[in-house]
């Protein structure tokens, strides 16, 4: 390790989600249209899973240290990525790295569910490597998204690392926060910090903004802050929809030199997510009964959230099945944001805004996504470089077109369609006013997200329905077609312990 007292840091970050269910493989360009930031060149706003670098500039700035800047990559969920975008994007940070030689610390922005061509774990492999060049006694650290796959061989290269503890992900710069304080306490000889895990042997999905996971987490959070030994406490959810060895959920404890309290309070919050397996997930109800409950509400907005056609979960987002219902059952007052169709786009921005046209968009992708909608339409407003807000992040979304249904008058239907370019999830109600719609004079917001729209949503909603609709995604665990997940997990197994 470095002597000196003016420490050096290194700083990257690259990472994604991948839906091994998904046909969409995710290239270079896929990074380059969500996030690619170049050394220096990462904004003042973090994208999610980038916020250790904007957090690092600040504390680096307020301690004299030297910070060293790699490249930052985040591509939306997908499917699969392109052997040579993993390995390119991979050796251009390694490269960076060794240039930046020597250093005190490694610091990473990762997401932890990111599956390649040929690479069951890339980050096991890209930090397994970083361990090597950079040897046993430099610190190597790192902020995952909990819904990831905790392997053995990425414990074993890191000295410890966070975990955002809330779904949806409100909490990305409070835990970058924290993974540079135990790194800064470290540094300075205050903590030897120590990762205990303990593994659930479960796959469940865990909403914070409800029962009983809300409770979970206020509990983590308050050891946290009464318990000295104990810095830091996270879930890791796992990622129901990768098919890898060591996908599930698992309870992680960073003690300072305490592996017994680490273990101890691991197994004790882990047995407590296993009591409740099962309880975590939000009620859902199917796209007839969605729509119907929309259009019979009283007040407005109503927020229904196609969960399971998520592009934040890898799917396309180009479902049409709960705008098939809607048409349907007649629905008037409708704002639907989004389906995926670039092609669609490029055609309403070859027409213009107010052009009518006869348009197919959506449902390309995969089965069970529904039917494409053959539609009249108007177009009513385009925006090349459309993008919406998610906490402190941006989201880019656009190319994309506002477009309104027509009858066979000619007359708008009362529904109209946003379609976007580059795949997100609907995370913020500033997704409809990038297109001049106003959410508050909507009667139904229809939005593609599984539980990170709540926050936004949440508060201008009368009410939010949960629509399981189709099945582009792989959310029965039970029954998915997996081929490398164990069997000895709940709910593929009753009983995974033998001793509950």
């Amino acid at each position: 390790m470095v002597s000196t007292a003016r420490r050096r840091v290194f700083v990257a970050a690259l990472a994604t989600e991948t839906n091994t269910f998904s046909p969409i493989v995710i290239d270079r360009k896929g990074f380059e249209e969500s996030l690619y930031a170049p050394p220096g060149q990462h904004p003042v706003t973090p994208t999610l899973c980038t916020a250790p670098i904007p957090v690092g500039r600040r504390v680096c700035a307020e301690k004299g240290w030297d910070l060293i800047e790699g490249t930052a990559a985040w591509a939306d969920p997908a499917g699969l990525i392109a052997r040579g975008a993993y390995e390119g994007l991979r050796d251009e940070i390694l490269a960076q790295l060794q240039r930046a030689l020597p250093v005190d610390a490694v610091v990473l922005g990762l997401h932890g569910a990111m599956v390649a061509q040929g690479y069951l774990d890339p980050e096991g492999d890209f930090l397994a490597r970083i361990r090597e060049m950079i040897g046993p006694d430099v610190i190597l650290c790192a902020e995952m998204d909990p819904h990831s796959h905790l392997t053995a061989k990425r414990v074993a290269a890191l000295d410890f690392f966070t975990v955002f503890k809330e779904f949806p992900h409100t909490d990305f710069v409070d835990r970058a926060e924290d993974l540079w304080r135990i790194l800064v306490d470290t540094l300075e000889g205050r903590v030897s910090p120590v990762v205990s895990v303990f593994d659930c042997r479960m796959i469940d999905v865990f909403p914070t903004s409800r029962e009983p996971m809300r409770s979970f987490v206020d509990r983590m959070m308050a050891l946290e802050a009464s318990e000295p030994k104990l810095l830091s406490l996270s879930a890791i959810h796992g990622f129901m929809a990768g098919d890898v060895p060591e996908m599930g959920t698992k309870m992680v404890a960073v003690t300072d030199a305490d592996p017994a309290l680490g273990a101890r309070l691991a197994e004790q919050f882990g047995r407590a997510l296993f009591a409740n397996r099962g309880r975590h997930m939000m009620p859902q109800i199917n796209e007839t009964e969605a729509v119907s409950r929309a259009m019979a509400a009283q007040a407005w907005p109503v927020v229904i959230a196609d969960m399971w056609d998520n592009p934040g979960g890898g799917t396309a987002g180009d479902a049409t099945v709960i705008l098939k219902e809607l048409l349907a059952q007649g629905a008037r007052g409708v704002a639907i944001g989004t389906i995926w169709d670039p092609v669609a786009v490029q055609l309403c921005f070859v027409a213009g805004e107010g052009a009518e046209m006869p348009l197919r968009f959506g449902a390309k992708s995969a089965p069970e996504t529904g039917e494409p909608c053959d539609a009249m339409i108007r177009v009513l407003r385009l925006n090349a470089a459309a993008e919406m807000r998610f906490g402190e992040s941006i989201a880019l979304f656009g190319p994309a077109a506002r477009i309104a249904l027509l009858d066979t008058t000619g007359a708008e239907t009362g529904i109209e369609v946003i379609l976007n370019t580059v795949r997100v999830q609907s995370y913020d109600p500033s997704l409809f006013t990038a297109l001049g719609i106003d959410p508050l004079a909507q009667k139904i917001l229809v939005i593609k997200s599984t539980n990170h729209f709540y926050a936004a949503f949440a508060p201008i909603a009368s009410e939010v329905l949960y629509c399981s609709a189709g099945k582009p995604y792989p959310n029965t665990p039970a029954t998915n077609p997996y081929r490398l997940v164990r069997a000895d997990i709940w709910p593929r197994m009753d009983d995974p312990f033998g001793e509950m």
